[in-house]
């Protein structure tokens, strides 16, 4: 296939910005979203560029983004590297598989992947995430399937027992030795990725239409969306 070299140049101008920017909004940048959602040649040498950098380029409503694959640690995140922005210092394996069932946990309390939208509510207080994910984590290690706590693919038992090693400060302590310190920083992280907006003085926590988007594309295919409610042990 053929391409004009106007497109070759527009094609890497956009891939460029997402390098950079991570997003392309119509309203802001009506020119590259444009070029891209309107000519397929396009779009197909900007997918082929994210494959080239082991990212994928989604286009969701009126923004495009750049979404680096799972073991992309350029563009993404290593394990290392958000178990040092996620947990405590000299975290553990069950830490880590700890702070992922917490983000896991807040997905499943907004979304429900029914209807016309996957989301379910408009905010989550922090004390009741902290509830969901104590009841969760309990339940799992009570009913788990063998003695090291394994069920549905998740020890329950070694992150209940990593939960609960954590103390209870009720006045809102920000240490991730603590379980409302541990639950800050997971927070402040996705805030800062634009994936939700976390109201500290209010305690409460709402999604953003970025992850809206995600979700509404993703969630309501309901192979998805039971597949995570029986991570979780919900089924």
């Amino acid at each position: 296939m053929a391409y004009e070299m106007e497109e070759i140049r527009t094609s890497q101008e956009i891939f460029y910005f997402l390098l950079e920017h991570h997003e392309i909004r119509e309203e802001t940048e009506g020119r590259l979203y444009q070029a891209y959602a309107e000519n397929e040649q396009i779009q197909n040498l900007v997918k082929s560029q994210g494959e080239a950098a082991y990212s994928n380029i989604e286009r969701y409503g009126d923004v495009i983004y750049l979404i680096p694959q799972e073991e992309n640690n350029f563009l993404g995140f290593s394990k290392a590297q958000l178990k040092a922005a996620l947990c405590k210092s000299g975290a553990t394996d069950r830490d880590y598989f700890l702070s992922q069932f917490v983000v896991l946990t807040l997905l499943t309390e907004f979304y429900d992947g029914q209807g016309s939208s996957s989301k379910s509510r408009d905010f989550l207080r922090v004390g009741e995430l902290q509830n969901r994910i104590s009841a969760y984590l309990k339940a799992g290690a009570e009913s788990s399937g063998d003695e090291d706590g394994q069920e549905h693919g998740l020890a329950f038992a070694n992150m209940y027992e990593a939960y609960e090693a954590l103390r209870s400060d009720e006045k809102g302590s920000r240490a991730k030795t603590t379980k409302e310190g541990f639950l800050h920083h997971i927070l402040k992280f996705l805030e800062k990725q634009g994936l939700v907006d976390y109201v500290e003085e209010d305690e409460m926590i709402q999604t953003t239409k970025k992850l809206d988007s995600f979700m509404d594309w993703n969630l309501l295919n309901q192979n998805h969306y039971v597949r995570v409610k029986r991570v979780l042990g919900l089924v």
